[in-house]
Parts: structure tokens; sequence; C-alpha cells
């Protein structure tokens, strides 16, 4: 029997407790397999859940992480990573919060239709989509996110884009705080075609 049945009698707000206990963010689908038919999704938004995007659903009492926004991303391109400024943050290497979420999607995925928050996509290849993927739970939902050493060697590849005082702040943080090894992030940076570009900044590392 599904748990998240109840009788006719029960609540809206005794039932919306419970269908988003431990969670912040359902699917139309998870609401389903929640014992919501879609006559009461319908229903239930008129006593405290909100739709947030398409197919997307949170309750106005849900507790909601620093990280909600990625959460929330993560649901709606459930085969992305979470990457660069918005990797960056996920690791506190840096005090500030991108107003977009950034994510990685393969070369020929879908991109993700408009909606909250804003997504800004980077396509990467089959060989380096899954080079230093990690993977953690963050309100009871799975998160993808590239490691920090991964996430430094992006940041060089798009320097053009976001600076490279980004880069090599998060470079020098990252290896301050023993975040990566030397060994780890050479790897990553040849498997991407960086270590060319990197190689006189990890030296000044070691010198």
């Amino acid at each position: 029997m599904n748990k998240f049945r109840r009788y006719v009698k029960t609540s809206w707000p005794e039932r919306l407790e419970e269908i988003f206990q431990g969670t912040t963010v359902l699917r139309s689908k998870d609401l389903e397999l929640r014992g919501l038919n879609r006559g009461q999704i319908q229903e239930a938004l008129n006593h405290g859940m909100k739709r947030i995007g398409r197919g997307l659903y949170t309750w106005t009492k849900a507790q909601c992480s620093e990280h909600h926004s990625l959460v929330q991303a993560a649901k709606r391109v459930p085969t992305g990573v979470i990457c660069l400024l918005s990797a960056l943050r996920f690791h506190d290497l840096t005090s500030q919060s991108p107003h977009e979420v950034w994510m990685a999607i393969g070369a020929k995925a879908r991109l993700p239709q408009p909606g909250n928050p804003t997504i800004r996509t980077v396509r990467f290849g089959v060989e380096q989509f899954d080079l230093g993927l990690e993977t953690h739970e963050v309100e009871h939902a799975e998160l993808r996110v590239y490691s920090v050493a991964r996430t430094v060697v992006d940041l060089f590849r798009y320097r053009n884009k976001i600076g490279i005082d980004v880069a090599l702040e998060a470079l020098k943080e990252g290896w301050q705080e023993r975040r990566f090894s030397m060994k780890e992030i050479n790897h990553i940076a040849a498997s991407c075609r960086m270590a060319r570009v990197m190689k006189p900044y990890l030296e000044s590392l070691t010198s």
C-alpha cells in the first residue's frame, strides 16, 4: 500500500506536510506516486503547494537550503551536472551567488525549457562529461556536481567568458584548502586539453 495515501478527511496541511517530508521539490509524477491525481494536484495549489516551473512543485512551508536553486535545476534537468560558477559556489570557494544556475549537458541533449531558476548551459562531449562527476544529497535529492578540481579546470576553459581572475582565485583557494591534489588536477587538465594553459599557474603553486 502506498504509504502516502490518506483518508479523504485528512486535511491538506497534514497531507502536504507528509508528501513533502524530507524534500522541497517534486515533479508531477512524484506527486502522483504520493497519492495525488491530476485533479488533486490542482486542488493542492489552493492549499499551500506552489508551482515553480513546468511540472515542478514545492510547498510553502518546505525547509529550503542555500542550494535550493540547484535542486530545482537538477529536477528540471536530471541528466545535467552543476558546473562552473554554480559548482564553485556549491563547494564554498566563492562568496558570490550567481543569479543563474550553470549546468553542463551532453553534446546532443535538448536545451531545458525556460523557467525558474534561469539555467545557463554549456555542452561537454562524452569523453569529458563524467570526468570529476560527484553526487551529493541535498534536500533529500540527488545533486550531480563537478568536483573542485574539475571546476577549476573548467573555469580556465571558460576564462574568456567568466574571467581569468575567477579561475586564478579558485585555483589558489582550492590548493590552499587542500581541496584537490596536484596529481588529480593535472590529470583532469590533460583530459580537457588544458595542461599547457594551466602549467605555469600550477607550477607557481609549488614554487
